[in-house]
């Protein structure tokens, strides 16, 4: 191998580690295909107002670990609690977000995979 060939490989040798170390992609580990979905939308969408660690209040939501697909369709999808809910903030800050309606389930599957406290 020639002296440019070695240092190309060494470059691309340094580049395939510096991208595995760096990883991104583990943290859905473990969670099966809905749940994994689920937490994609979770960590793109709620993170805006919920905290990243559903189990703690973030900046204007609370907590939602273990929250139930009908809670999240009442809210998410219509902007209102299901009969007897108590919410654990009173505000109605949180906007509807009906294009999430196919994710749902997703974001419950991922939501009941998070034990209530940290």
């Amino acid at each position: 191998m020639s002296g440019r060939g070695a240092v190309r490989a060494a470059a691309l040798a340094a580049f395939a580690s510096a991208a595995l170390a760096c990883g991104g992609g583990d943290e859905g580990a473990g969670l099966d295909a809905a749940a994994a979905r689920g937490k994609t939308v979770y960590d793109n969408v709620c993170t805006a107002c919920h905290s990243r660690d559903p189990r703690e209040d973030g900046a204007l939501g609370p907590r939602v670990a273990g929250a139930s697909q009908e809670l999240l369709e009442a809210k998410v999808l219509r902007g209102v609690y299901p009969p007897s809910f108590v919410p654990k903030l009173p505000s109605a800050a949180m906007p509807k977000y009906e294009y999430l309606a196919g994710s749902m389930g997703d974001v419950a599957a991922y939501l009941a995979t998070i034990p209530a406290s940290p």
